[in-house]
């Protein structure tokens, strides 16, 4: 008699992108931004600052598969300290160029409350841009395990000095040589909004409308629910965020925000952004907090998954 056969194990299926993005775990969105808030401070003045880059070093840290590298900088005798978590396919990835890269600034300014002074008033920058910063912190989570999957390197930017008129961005941007990436998306203030879902979709240049096209396309792919998600053109750095260096040097690059201009139907304003009261309870719309990270996961998998 024959011993039976031993059972030929099968391989486990490999999460889509779809699997993935219910990975994004709320509760852990609003742990790291309350701790974020905590702080009282991010501004590049404030002596809490160190406390925010010593918590993203931590938990970037802590996550398997991450790189970390920091570039620094300085705007008028003022530190500034870009963060890059690096997430490569393999351990010998060695291109150069056709890399992707998505960001968040990490740090805060409260110059619209009364008396400011950035070494010693709070700026706890709950919604400008601890949900970004947040967001950011869950996707290393999420696409690091993924990693191998992955045809290109993904670079997630925690930059500083956006405050400044993102000068950490722009400094890093100075240095890129020409082809380093292929796309630049970015997420800035995603969790107020008490009337509708939406998203500004900023795009910058004409290099930019193909990306442009694959956020509209991936939130309609994966029924992520951003709506109505507004494509803006910027044409120049006027629209201050930390998509705009990339896309005025030629990199296609977005960003998402809650709005970027004049109050409307669907976005009630926000007063409560660069003041002592940016705080998490103002945080008034987690879902679309969600939604804005879901759908710049999925655009990012996107370009950078290989299956």
């Amino acid at each position: 008699m024959n011993p039976p056969a031993t059972p030929t194990a099968v391989p486990s299926p490999k999460p889509t992108i779809a699997d993935l993005l219910g990975q994004i775990d709320p509760n852990k969105l609003n742990d790291h931004l309350n701790v974020l808030a905590g702080f009282g401070s991010r501004d590049v003045r404030h002596p809490a600052h160190a406390k925010a880059v010593a918590y993203l070093y931590e938990q970037l840290g802590a996550i398997p598969g991450v790189q970390l590298q920091t570039q620094r900088s300085a705007y008028q005798s003022i530190p500034l300290e870009n963060i890059f978590a690096i997430i490569d396919p393999t351990p010998t990835y060695a291109r150069e160029t056709g890399w992707v890269i998505v960001s968040a600034h990490y740090d805060s300014i409260s110059n619209r409350t009364p008396g400011w002074d950035p070494r010693t008033t709070a700026a706890p920058g709950a919604d400008d841009n601890g949900t970004g910063t947040a967001a950011l912190l869950e996707l290393a989570r999420i696409v690091a395990p993924q990693r191998s999957r992955l045809k290109e390197r993904l670079v997630l930017a925690f930059f500083d000095g956006e405050e400044l008129f993102f000068k950490g961005s722009a400094a890093y941007v100075s240095t890129l040589p020409k082809g380093r990436y292929q796309a630049a998306i970015n997420l800035d203030m995603v969790g107020f909004n008490p009337i509708a879902d939406r998203l500004d979709l900023l795009w910058y240049t004409q290099g930019s409308a193909q990306l442009r096209d694959l956020a509209i396309a991936t939130n309609q792919k994966y029924a992520i629910g951003v709506a109505p998600l507004n494509a803006q053109f910027a044409a120049d750095g006027n629209t201050i965020m930390d998509a705009a260096p990339f896309g005025l040097a030629g990199i296609p690059s977005i960003a998402f925000v809650q709005r970027y201009g004049e109050n409307d139907a669907t976005f009630p304003g926000n007063y409560s952004f660069h003041t002592v009261n940016d705080t998490p309870d103002k945080i008034t719309n987690k879902r679309l907090w969600l939604k804005a990270a879901k759908l710049t996961l999925a655009v990012a998998l996107e370009i950078a998954l290989a299956n």
